[in-house]
């Protein structure tokens, strides 16, 4: 697992630069600067400084650029369906939302990894050479995604002319692919809550029937909807529909 998520965010990486970069010839974290008076002090290199903050935007242009949004939105969605406020905890459904992603875009990481990682970290490529290498996939990816609404606005946004959808730029292509991990994360997310909300229904009515409206619904629809969502394999379906809900290229 530690060799899959290497391989993802270098290969994130290289997909998400621009194609003009190319790798500095050294970076030095502090600089010397000679005074008026023949004084010597020092200070933070501008480029270093720029790659330090760069870095700080990596993580989300990471998550915005695969299916991990789809994925945490749709398990979160689930444990407020459940009635679950911390169970499981945050943290917990981070690691199975990051390790469903990587599962699922292993193809994708193993293209990137044979076609831009492995020759780059030989030498056998430069690094803009690896740059073109490792957009192939992970544009693919993306694009399969993505739906037409959404990649039209941002097409009609940037107001650029495209002969086909392979032509967008990343920077065109990455918002349009996280509004259409949104639009599905809720569509997938309403089919998962609604079981959920009958239960809670019938629990309020069965108890308003009987007279008993100083019990809470939740005190006693939150063990019935744990019973029937271990019963049926609840995390076998959700994790299953999430993983096919991909549309994974040729």
């Amino acid at each position: 697992m530690n060799r899959g998520l290497f391989a993802l965010a270098l290969a994130l990486i290289l997909a998400a630069a621009p194609a003009h970069a190319a790798m500095p010839a050294g970076l030095t974290l502090m600089k010397e600067v000679t005074g008026s008076g023949g004084g010597a002090s020092y200070s933070l290199d501008v480029q270093t400084l720029l790659v330090i903050t760069g870095l700080a935007f990596l993580p989300g242009i990471l998550l915005l650029m695969t299916g991990f949004t789809r994925i945490i939105i749709v398990l979160s969605v689930m444990r407020q369906a459940m009635g679950l406020q911390t169970t499981p905890p945050n943290m917990v459904l981070s690691a199975l939302a990051l390790a469903l992603t990587v599962f699922v875009m292993r193809g994708v990481i193993q293209q990137e990894q044979t076609l831009a990682i492995d020759p780059y970290l030989a030498g056998q490529i430069s690094f803009n050479q690896a740059l073109a290498a490792a957009k192939g996939p992970e544009q693919d990816f993306m694009l399969a995604q993505t739906r037409k609404a959404p990649l039209h606005l941002f097409v009609d946004l940037s107001g650029g002319h495209y002969a086909a959808p392979k032509d967008v730029p990343m920077t065109v292509l990455v918002p349009a692919f996280a509004t259409s991990e949104l639009e599905t994360a809720f569509q997938i997310s309403f089919l998962i809550y609604v079981p959920f909300v009958l239960i809670d229904l019938a629990v309020a009515s069965v108890l308003m029937s009987l007279g008993m409206i100083m019990v809470s619904p939740t005190l006693i629809s939150l063990p019935l909807k744990l019973l029937m969502f271990v019963s049926i394999h609840g995390w076998v379906l959700v994790l299953g529909t999430l993983a096919n809900s991909f549309v994974l290229p040729p």
